[in-house]
């Protein structure tokens, strides 16, 4: 993944950049390589999580290759707004968990100048779009669609297979119940 440009990179203003893409395709990778590059240059950092995703740590964000950094759990998008005050970088992980409300509360952020990224599955694992990530690629500056490996075949993989028969839209979990695959290995389930 190429850095922005700077002869592109937005001057006195915010912007949305969003990682989307199947699970174990690198997107919390690329979302605390990112926010590492930040630190570096010593921006101040908000970095954020959704309470549900408990799967390798209650306060950071952990990427499946094991990276971490230090995160804000919260309930809600609307607590992000006044945990990121002094932020000038505001990073948020599984941005799928927040709902429809994270669409706004991006573009509040990045409408006062903070450059926010967003880190997210695009698709369920029905291969139907995943809300609200398909809304903020509408409105993001930047866009980085992630792929992984298909398990099956070894191609490019742009969806998750869930490997339970349980049909809750949202349920947390890792290799144990979904894998990567490409178009031609994805079995949608039954409705």
């Amino acid at each position: 993944m190429e850095e922005i440009s700077l002869h592109y990179a937005p001057r006195e203003t915010g912007w949305i950049e969003i990682i989307c893409g199947c699970m174990f395709s690198g997107k919390t990778e690329e979302l605390i390589r990112r926010l590492r590059r930040a630190e570096i240059a010593r921006q101040n950092l908000a970095i954020f999580k959704p309470r549900i995703d408990k799967r390798y740590s209650d306060d950071h964000i952990v990427s499946h290759s094991d990276e971490r950094l230090k995160s804000i759990v919260v309930d809600s998008a609307a607590e992000i707004l006044s945990l990121s005050a002094g932020a000038q970088v505001v990073g948020i992980d599984e941005g799928q968990f927040f709902g429809p409300e994270l669409v706004d509360v991006c573009e509040s952020l990045a409408t006062a100048g903070k450059r926010v990224i967003v880190a997210g599955l695009d698709q369920d694992f029905r291969g139907k779009p995943f809300e609200p990530i398909p809304q903020l690629l509408a409105v993001a500056e930047y866009i980085t669609k992630t792929l992984a490996i298909c398990v099956v075949c070894g191609n490019p993989a742009d969806r998750t297979q869930r490997k339970t028969h349980q049909g809750e839209r949202v349920l947390v979990g890792a290799k144990d119940i979904y894998e990567a695959r490409c178009r031609k290995c994805f079995v949608p389930p039954p409705d």
